[in-house]
């Protein structure tokens, strides 16, 4: 016999096989219809990209629509001020830290170019300054400016700002280690959320 008859031959003894096996299978189960074939995508797989948390946060100052903004858990700060319409022509961008972590709820407040500048060079060391700081935007820097923040304090005041999500208010400065209600009572004044 030649190869190809013997492969022929293979060809049919496995259909035989097959149809036999799918026979006693149909026994097995009753009169149950045979299952439709499935097929097979050889196509890679898709995995569902899983939904992502979106955060509420509060863009105002010198921006195209302030306002509410949603963005996506883990956005930083610059994502926020986009999604805002971006900077006004006004609008500092070295006052407010583009690169901060957001959270639900936070306030990022984008000053007037100078105005931040202005502040802390209008307050001497020990005087109160002209106009409130921001806890929202306030550089180490200028949080230093005020009587009774040194450098350390200022340090713990934006390292509490950026764990929180920022200040909903004023009160929550007392929050933060090493602010007593002494020093809260003479920062306050100075201060806006």
């Amino acid at each position: 016999m030649d190869d190809r008859r013997k492969l022929e031959l293979a060809g049919w003894a496995l259909a035989a096989i097959v149809a036999v096996f799918l026979a006693a299978r149909l026994l097995h189960h009753g009169s149950a219809p045979a299952a439709a074939p499935v097929a097979v995508s050889t196509a890679p797989a898709r995995t569902a990209a899983p939904a992502r948390r979106m955060l509420v946060v509060d863009v105002e100052g010198e921006v195209a629509r302030p306002g509410l903004q949603r963005v996506a858990s883990g956005s930083r700060a610059g994502v926020a001020v986009d999604a805002a319409g971006g900077l006004t022509r006004h609008g500092d961008a070295t006052a407010v830290n583009l690169a901060a972590p957001l959270h639900d709820g936070q306030q990022i407040v984008v000053p007037k170019r100078g105005a931040a500048a202005a502040a802390s060079a209008a307050a001497a060391p020990g005087a109160p300054p002209s106009a409130p700081i921001s806890l929202s935007s306030a550089s180490v820097a200028q949080l230093d400016t005020l009587d009774g923040i040194g450098p350390t304090l200022a340090q713990r005041i934006v390292q509490y700002r950026e764990a929180h999500g920022g200040f909903r208010s004023v009160d929550e400065l007392k929050q933060v280690d090493g602010i007593g209600e002494k020093r809260f009572a003479a920062l306050r004044q100075a201060l806006q959320p």
